[in-house]
């Protein structure tokens, strides 16, 4: 694969996004949430787990725990049977209690709304915190990096990272920080509906002339 010069990458990123704002002019995170707090609980919940399933979770585990002491208070094989269906079940239950307690004791249970506290939670990375901040907030200060996204930068040719963090240093560098709330949302649809893991429908796709690896996967 050739790899594309840092101009020619933000060239292309910007066809990219233009081309994709036509194909998903709706695009917005599909979990469902009411309050910072349940954003938070429904990102950590999305690990290795798909949107759908969450919602289908939170739509009672939000009424059940409402309060950042609701989760610092729960039984813990209470809580992880409220969530099993999300899989990686006693990990997740264990950080969301963890985060609950932590959010009580040091943030009057109020979720943060900066990237370095964020961080300090259990069970939130960078791709979390950047989540929680631009949807709970409309903080952007950096770009959410799942996935979806990893897979498509690298087919893009926008990386050559495999590290998530590296990937989105790499993304901050050529996609305009107007547009990096937006290049994750569009990228994890066309990955949804276009350039799928096993089988990228490149035929179809509306970046083929654009991706260094289209027909090629």
């Amino acid at each position: 694969m050739e790899t594309k010069t840092e101009p020619e990458k933000k060239e292309t990123v910007l066809k990219i996004i233009e081309l994709l704002e036509k194909e998903y002019p709706d695009a917005k995170t599909a979990l469902h949430y009411h309050n910072p707090l349940e954003i938070l609980v429904a990102t950590i919940l999305s690990a290795q787990c798909t949107d759908k399933q969450v919602n289908i979770v939170t739509k009672s585990l939000f009424k059940k725990y409402q309060t950042a002491k609701d989760y610092a208070n729960a039984d813990l094989v209470e809580l992880q049977e409220d969530i099993r269906s999300t899989g990686f079940y006693r990990n997740k239950a264990k950080n969301l209690k963890n985060a609950g307690r932590l959010l009580v004791e040091k943030y009057d249970s109020k979720v943060p709304s900066t990237m370095e506290e964020l961080v300090e939670l259990p069970g939130v990375a960078r791709k979390t915190a950047n989540i929680v901040l631009s949807n709970a907030y409309g903080v952007i200060v950096g770009i959410a990096v799942d996935t979806h996204v990893r897979r498509l930068s690298k087919r893009l040719g926008l990386t050559q990272n495999t590290n998530p963090d590296k990937i989105e240093a790499d993304l901050m560098e050529i996609v305009p920080k107007s547009h990096w709330k937006k290049i994750t949302n569009l990228l994890i649809f066309h990955g949804r509906n276009v350039c799928t893991a096993r089988k990228p429908k490149c035929d179809r796709c509306s970046l083929n002339k654009l991706c260094p690896s289209a027909f090629q996967a």
